[in-house]
């Protein structure tokens, strides 16, 4: 008994040292008690013996999912206080602010609308004008949102920049934590740091989303406080994603409950996907191998330096996607529907393809709200030149050697000449700026430091080349490439350095790869009329091609991962020129050794990335397969998959990669 009453201590109180995870048998205890709650409300006994009322009221015909949704909401904030303590009290004062606002901006339209019809002219609702007290309720509620997760995320990414520019030496200082001591008249906060609520970039975008959303009418406001605090702090998606839009879950807020045997299945399904994703693919391949590789990449061969790279891409797959999965699967079993976040991405065939696949619910956000505001396709603001040449200053501020400094400055210098010089190309050098622009502010959503803008760079460079290349004819594309191997084997040959060793085996992988294909394989394919065979090797090609590149950007990814903002820039930087400098000198050791000693590691990654490749049809069928399995049989899948991951776990279970964004 006395363990039980420990056990229960344990389970609701706050331990910084150990959160909810989903890989923890805490948290699978947590969600039985919820869930057992969860379906205690859905009988009638809980309405006529416990509450002694009647679900089915026809004067609140929405008692029963009120009570439902409210439920949701508090388990919800109390999962939060265990994985963040008390900024749960940020949680709530976000939650406050979104639904007062929505309720604002309706009266706002509302009252518009009545005026309107009173004077015989068109609603604001029919054309499309909003009245200005509803759009000063959008403007604060987006800006308060910013600011909190700019105070918490990036106060020490501006005071360095700050300090860069002024040569000042200021130091961040917590002022929450200040005044939350002066009001308690105790030093019980540290106020000498900011520290980074788990999930803030998660609920701060679902919260805009969700201020737009009904302010562009989209949809209404949520009738309480319960059904929208249920929205904004769901307890599976909350500190690591999916991003759910306002008009895609609220609707789901009233729904009656519904789990069908299939959709059993595939909950079950997901959630046993993601935990073998996230225990056997990225638990593994961190703890044996690239995060001590990461940790000091010169102790380490230039082989094991580039291994660790590709590795790390399917961790960082597995391991997100792991959460979504079990995230997805736990929101089914209570019968709501989250947006799907992965398709396959390596098996994109571009890096704008890439963006499509990977962590869809940010890509979709990030161009409904900045995209398509900045102009998207059609022109340019004067916000996304501001947006652009300011983060090219940064980086070339923040940079650690003057090489880098002198290319942004002669890529500012470039874009500024083409924009004069080529007048017709005008509305496509706009198109590429709001791409631009999204890429970049998409790597600074993900962690506030140089090289999380860097990454967000490359990315962006890497879908401008692509729309470049696809309006190439065969001849230029050969060209281009062979021009390219040139001038990097020129550089190489002048100033040795291990880089542009890189640069040159890649590029020249590039130019033998086009040379082949467009003087060879082409050809022959025409010549033979095997037009099937052509456009497979294309896709091959174009496959690896996309995925040797997003992983050489995840070089600065993973480079400032789970690092103190204050010290991030640095220590990123050096991380990632002491893998280029090992990756592009000599190699040393055998590889042959290599492979042998960490056979396991290398065995796993052969078999996750089949099993990624594998065609979309076949997994279908094989989901499909396992959710209408017979229960006895699905119970003793579910009992080997567990002993299975169980042989896996390590000694200290890792967090989440997603966690800290």
């Amino acid at each position: 008994m006395r363990d039980l009453i420990t056990f229960l201590t344990d389970l609701f109180s706050f331990d910084k040292e150990h959160p909810l995870l989903f890989t923890q048998f805490n948290f699978w205890a947590f969600f039985l008690i919820v869930f057992a709650g969860f379906c205690l409300i859905q009988t009638p006994w809980f309405w006529t013996k416990v509450l002694k009322r009647n679900a089915d009221d026809p004067r609140r015909p929405n008692l029963k999912l009120t009570v439902r949704n409210g439920y949701l909401f508090f388990v919800s904030l109390f999962f939060y206080f265990k994985t963040s303590g008390l900024f749960v009290l940020l949680l709530v004062f976000s939650t406050l602010l979104g639904y007062f606002l929505g309720i604002g901006m309706d009266r706002c339209a509302d009252k518009a609308g009545r005026q309107s019809a009173a004077d015989g002219a068109v609603a604001a609702e029919g054309n499309g004008a909003a009245p200005a007290g509803a759009k000063l309720l959008m403007i604060i509620g987006v800006a308060v949102n910013l600011l909190v997760l700019f105070y918490f995320k990036y106060a020490y990414f501006f005071t360095d920049i700050h300090n860069t520019i002024f040569h000042t030496d200021h130091q961040v200082v917590n002022h929450l934590a200040l005044f939350a001591n002066h009001f308690t008249k105790t030093p019980t906060f540290d106020a000498s740091k900011i520290l980074l609520p788990v999930g803030i970039s998660f609920f701060t975008f679902q919260n805009i989303s969700y201020i737009v959303d009904v302010y562009k009418h989209k949809i209404r406001h949520a009738s309480n406080i319960f059904d929208f605090g249920f929205y904004t702090t769901f307890f599976p998606q909350l500190v690591a994603g999916p991003i759910v839009r306002a008009d895609q879950f609220i609707p789901q807020l009233y729904k009656p409950y519904f789990l069908g045997r299939r959709q059993f299945g595939i909950a079950v399904f997901w959630i046993l996907n993601g935990l073998m994703k996230k225990i056997i693919l990225s638990d593994y391949l961190a703890v044996n191998f690239v995060d001590r590789v990461f940790e000091n990449p010169l102790l380490y061969t230039g082989f094991e330096n580039l291994s660790a790279l590709f590795i790390y891409s399917l961790q960082v797959y597995a391991d997100f996607s792991g959460y979504t999965d079990i995230a997805i699967g736990v929101a089914m079993l209570m019968g709501f529907y989250l947006p799907q976040n992965f398709n396959s991405p390596y098996k994109a065939t571009s890096p704008a393809g890439f963006w499509k696949r990977w962590h869809m619910s940010l890509s979709n956000w990030l161009k409904d709200y900045l995209y398509i505001p900045l102009g998207g396709n059609r022109r340019a603001s004067a916000a996304s030149y501001i947006i652009l040449g300011g983060m090219l200053i940064v980086v070339a501020l923040m940079a650690q050697t003057a090489w880098v400094s002198l290319v942004v400055t002669t890529v500012i210098g470039a874009l500024i000449a083409v924009y004069l010089i080529f007048p017709r190309h005008r509305k496509e050098f706009n198109t590429n700026v709001n791409n631009m622009d999204t890429m970049l502010l998409g790597g600074m959503w993900h962690g506030a430091s140089f090289n999380f803008i860097t990454w967000g760079g490359l990315n962006g460079m890497g879908i401008l080349v692509y729309k470049w290349w696809k309006k190439q004819t065969s001849r230029a594309r050969v060209v281009a490439t062979e021009a390219l191997f040139a001038l990097f084997l020129f550089l190489d040959v002048v100033w040795p350095s291990p880089a542009f060793k890189v640069g040159v085996v890649w590029t020249g992988i590039i130019c033998a790869g086009t040379i082949l294909r467009y003087l060879v394989i082409n050809p022959l394919c025409d010549r033979y009329k095997a037009p099937g065979a052509k456009s497979k090797i294309q896709k091959v090609w174009s496959i690896f091609l996309t995925f040797v590149f997003i992983t050489f950007t995840r070089l600065f990814f993973r480079s400032g991962s789970n690092l103190d903002p204050a010290e991030a820039n640095q220590v990123a930087w050096n991380t990632a020129k002491n893998m280029v400098t090992r990756i592009g000198s000599p190699w040393q050791g055998n590889v042959a050794d290599i492979l042998s000693n960490y056979a396991g590691v290398f065995i796993v990654f052969l078999i996750g990335m089949v099993i990624h490749w594998l065609p979309e049809r076949f997994k279908r069928r094989y989901r499909l397969s396992f959710a209408m399995m017979p229960l006895w049989l699905m119970a003793i899948a579910v009992v080997l998959c567990v002993l299975l991951v169980y042989q896996f776990i390590t000694a200290d279970l890792q967090p989440f990669i997603y966690f800290q964004f």
